[in-house]
């Protein structure tokens, strides 16, 4: 990525795995649109971000970035392919902790408008997570 880390390399590995929520209101436009489905009850706008991170670090508190390749950065876009892994240790979608391993992927893609992400398209193979802390068969 030109330009370093790239804003979402950095939300991912200081706020999402990091753990440090505070940057959300540096990184993330007060306005931001999320264009990928958000959990139940999450909010839109910055207070969903704060939320997902929430829900997220809550479930998988060693939450940690396998991978982030391919990472590309055009213009005001960013996008890249994320593997995290972490260990189910938190409610999550209204599945108690588990103790299990967890790996899943997603893609990202932001619009940066004035340093902050200002919009934000994403897939998370959230079937594969749900499958494995036996929310769903396989």
């Amino acid at each position: 990525m030109a330009g370093g880390q790239g804003l979402i390399r950095r939300f991912y590995n200081e706020v999402l795995t990091g753990g440090n929520l505070a940057l959300i209101d540096e990184m993330v436009a007060d306005d931001v649109v999320d264009h990928e489905e958000g959990f139940p009850g999450q909010p839109p706008g910055k207070e969903g971000v704060k939320f997902y991170v929430n829900a997220v670090r809550t479930a998988f508190p060693d939450l940690a970035v396998k991978t982030s390749e391919p990472a590309l950065a055009d213009g005001d876009l960013e996008a890249v392919h994320v593997t995290l892994t972490g260990t189910h240790q938190g409610d999550f979608a209204g599945v108690s902790a588990t103790g299990k391993s967890v790996e899943f992927s997603g893609i990202d893609i932001i619009r940066v408008q004035d340093g902050k992400v200002a919009e934000h398209w994403g897939s998370t193979d959230t079937m594969s997570l749900m499958q494995q802390i036996g929310a769903v068969p396989k």
